[in-house]
């Protein structure tokens, strides 16, 4: 079943065009339906070099004005055409090669198999105080949230679709989707997969604004872990 990779991009000229590139040449033809890029109002070459890709496969969607990569991904979602998503983060430090395992992780819903599958970073790139953020991070979360995700931060993912529109929508719920889809009765998994530096220009967060925002966040979701109740139902 052909799937939808969908790529949040903000300031990535250096990185976005060899990213699809690559993606277009890593994912087996039977299984890309299509790549979308949605652009969050950059102001440099981003577009440009989207353009001269000249890509069947490939679909630039931009927004109007600045509104953060959680609503990136979630107008990548909204549009894509087919039930299976994939993401992956514009920077190019997502590894395409790693998609087929991911999709072929999920399972049927209906039957408690995974609804995401979550990429785990076993060669993690970052270093000094990124890493070491990172890590007290993953703990904090997992200790609130119980979700058992060991790398939230992983932007490569593969989930059905169907079951994303679902979910709330807030203004940094990408770091939060494995909690998401556990507090909405869906099963989650883990693959390890591939980190890689990045090539060009320079990362959009700095350790205090994710912290800042992040533990914002971080709260609400616990309490929204704690509040919703979804039993089972039966007919007949």
């Amino acid at each position: 079943m052909p799937i939808s990779v969908v790529i949040p991009a903000y300031n990535e000229a250096g990185n976005i065009a060899r990213l699809v590139a690559e993606t277009v040449s890593s994912v087996p033809e039977a299984l890309l339906g299509e790549i979308i890029v949605v652009d969050d109002c950059s102001d440099d070459a981003t577009a440009a070099e989207l353009r001269s890709l000249g890509l069947a496969t490939l679909r630039c969607l931009r927004h109007g004005h600045r509104a953060g990569q959680s609503a990136a991904l979630r107008s990548g979602v909204r549009a894509a055409r087919f039930p299976v998503i994939v993401t992956m983060d514009g920077d190019g430090q997502n590894d395409p090669g790693d998609i087929a395992a991911l999709v072929g992780r999920l399972g049927e819903a209906e039957r408690g198999e995974p609804a995401l599958v979550g990429g785990v970073r076993t060669n993690r790139r970052a270093t000094g105080s990124r890493r070491w953020a990172s890590l007290f991070a993953n703990r904090l979360r997992a200790y609130l949230l119980a979700d058992e995700c060991p790398d939230t931060g992983c932007g490569i993912k593969a989930f059905h679709r169907a079951a994303f529109l679902t979910l709330p929508y807030f203004a940094t719920m990408h770091r939060y989707l494995p909690a998401l889809f556990l507090t909405y009765a869906h099963e989650v998994a883990y693959l390890p997969v591939n980190d890689r530096p990045r090539l060009a220009g320079q990362s959009k967060y700095t350790n205090f604004g994710r912290a800042l925002v992040g533990i914002y966040d971080l709260f609400g979701v616990a309490w929204l872990r704690r509040r919703s109740v979804l039993p089972p139902v039966t007919e007949g």
